[in-house]
């Protein structure tokens, strides 16, 4: 195996020619990343967010609020009192999915509660058909 090394001649000239082949190798490794991260970044989270009814006007009417509060121990605390069991839960919950109008269930999780006991209660919440539910003392959380 031979290598070409310049031309027969032995002439002196400088080669100008620039080596593109780590080039394309590097632009080849960012396209394939590129397109392995692409799928990452498109997950959606489904929210079932309320539509504008222009028939009717708004009800001057105040709906009940229900505070519920999750402790760090992830102990829920429903309007100030201890729940003892997640059945008493799901019973609270599905008693206040019944009630016309639904009231809001303002949901608190203490800041050291763990994500799998407040996933599991918004979880419970929708599942009993609970649609009004917000997130206070989220200022907590801002620093």
């Amino acid at each position: 195996m031979s290598m070409s090394v310049g031309s027969a001649s032995g002439s002196d000239e400088v080669m100008v020619e620039m080596n593109t082949t780590p080039l394309i190798d590097v632009m080849l490794v960012l396209l394939v990343m590129l397109i392995v991260t692409i799928p990452i970044q498109t997950h959606a989270v489904k929210l079932d967010l309320p539509q504008a009814n222009q028939s009717t006007p708004p009800s001057d009417v105040k709906p009940a609020v229900i505070d519920l509060e999750i402790d760090f121990d992830g102990t829920p605390i429903w309007n100030g009192t201890p729940v003892s069991s997640r059945a008493q839960l799901d019973k609270y919950l599905e008693d206040s999915a019944n009630q016309v109008p639904q009231p809001e269930l303002h949901l608190r999780p203490n800041r050291l509660a763990k994500y799998d006991v407040v996933a599991r209660t918004l979880a419970d919440a929708q599942r009993l058909g609970v649609t009004k539910i917000g997130f206070v003392g989220t200022e907590q959380y801002i620093e």
